[in-house]
């Protein structure tokens, strides 16, 4: 089976490397690829891997019964099952779908203070249970959070790894691209959308050349998100956070992407199903883009909570969710902006969210000035509209002229065309909305 190239390579790499090392937690949603990336890291840094499942493996839950010292651990360990080998300094040990068995992180500062064998936990849904991990891990342990693959890594997996300085150096010199270039990637940015960055699918489109069975992977993909809620959600919860699911593509498909609890189910309040929210995003199910108070530095604590979109964390599962009428308008004529301009929006939320951007817009109450997205630089907040058509950035153009607005100075545009730099305005193509945290730190002060 083919192996996709991750960013997370680089990740686990020069933490292996670095000689202080904590005990690592990678989170991130199901099926993104967390266990297949750590298990071929520890298959070439590692002489013996202790890998355990506690979803598959409920046995080994009884490995803390004489307490979390690790020399306790590895001796239950290696009651279970004597063949499993630990070699000071050369064994990695896996805790894979530590959701099921949270209770294991405690041990995480004895592991470290015992320094023989280096730790990876990881699941799905880590989100849901992070608070208590946490508050009993804290101070032992190294956060890194993975995503489904992101257009780069997409690019990676189509043998076209040089396109990404050649993209950022063209953003970098607000130089046009090329017109073979511009089509090229108009081309993969399609199937990129399409397809989405989970794994399984894009090994399949790669293996295949074709799309065959992608929406169906991506359907599964779906129903065992459904399937996690019905599973861990408590209560009332469960059903509340399914309507809120099952709600999202069809709000993003109206004029104003708002969600709006309202039309989640009869009487819904916000009171109600705040929490349900917080668990899909918590879950790595869902990007949350609040709404900003006003359009001004700092951007965090500067939103109301009660006001947010909500979109799905990867683009090619949102797809899969479309009616049929849309996906023959998307797959026949290749056209993403057939649902509203939602599918542009989501990328791009998607694209930013993975980068390390919290999600941030602006709606003016009293006017129809709206901003899709909001980044910064050192010393000024940059707007960046999104734009399904041809038509001008009008909300962009006011932002950057009214002095009421004192923060923003430039925005950015993606759309369809080339890159361009007119009116303080940075235009660049959909697909290059992955580049742009580099492109904030590379162009330094805008003029």
């Amino acid at each position: 089976m083919t192996y996709l190239k991750r960013k997370a390579d680089a990740f686990l790499r020069d933490w292996k490397r670095d000689p202080g090392r904590k005990p690592l937690i990678i989170k991130g949603a199901r099926q993104i690829g967390k266990t297949e990336t750590i298990r071929i890291f520890a298959k070439e840094f590692y002489e013996s891997v202790i890998e355990i499942n506690f979803v598959t493996e409920p046995k080994y839950k009884t490995i803390i019964s004489d307490g979390y010292q690790a020399q306790d651990i590895v001796r239950n360990i290696s009651r279970i099952d004597p063949m499993k080998r630990f070699i000071p300094g050369e064994t990695l040990l896996f805790f894979d779908e530590l959701q099921e068995f949270p209770e294991i992180a405690t041990s995480l500062k004895f592991f470290r203070e015992d320094g023989r064998f280096d730790v990876i936990c990881s699941g799905s849904l880590l989100g849901i249970q992070y608070k208590r991990i946490e508050s009993i891990s804290v101070g032992n342990k190294t956060d890194y959070v993975m995503y489904s693959m992101d257009y780069e890594e997409f690019l990676w997996a189509r043998n076209r790894a040089g396109d990404t300085e050649e993209l950022l150096g063209d953003m970098l010199e607000e130089r046009p691209l090329s017109p073979l270039l511009l089509q090229a990637h108009n081309a993969l940015f399609t199937d990129y959308c399409i397809l989405g960055g989970m794994p399984a699918v894009v090994r399949d489109y790669i293996e295949r050349d074709t799309f065959e069975g992608s929406i169906a992977t991506q359907r599964e993909i779906v129903e065992d998100y459904r399937e996690d809620i019905r599973k861990y959600a408590e209560g009332l919860d469960q059903a509340r956070i399914l309507h809120v699911f099952n709600r999202i593509v069809p709000q993003l498909g109206m004029e104003n992407r708002k969600f709006q609890i309202s039309k989640v189910a009869k009487g819904a309040r916000f009171k109600d199903y705040f929490a349900c929210i917080d668990w899909l995003a918590d879950a790595g199910i869902v990007n949350r883009c609040y709404c900003m108070q006003f359009p001004e530095l700092p951007l965090r604590g500067n939103y109301d909570e009660t006001k947010y979109k909500l979109y799905i964390a990867d683009t090619g599962l949102l797809v899969s969710m479309l009616d049929d009428e849309e996906q023959v308008d998307l797959r026949a004529n290749r056209n993403l902006g057939a649902y509203k301009g939602a599918l542009y929006e989501n990328f791009v939320a998607e694209a930013l969210r993975k980068q390390g951007y919290d999600l941030y817009y602006y709606r003016r109450e009293d006017s129809r000035l709206e901003e899709d997205f909001f980044i910064r630089n050192a010393s000024e907040l940059l707007p960046v509209e999104v734009k399904a058509n041809s038509n001008q950035a009008k909300s962009l153009k006011t932002l950057i002229r009214s002095e009421r607005y004192g923060d923003i100075r430039h925005g950015i545009k993606l759309h369809t065309g080339n890159i361009g730099h007119e009116n303080d305005i940075f235009s660049f193509p959909y697909f290059c909305a992955f580049l742009l945290r580099r492109w904030v730190q590379e162009k330094g002060p805008l003029s």
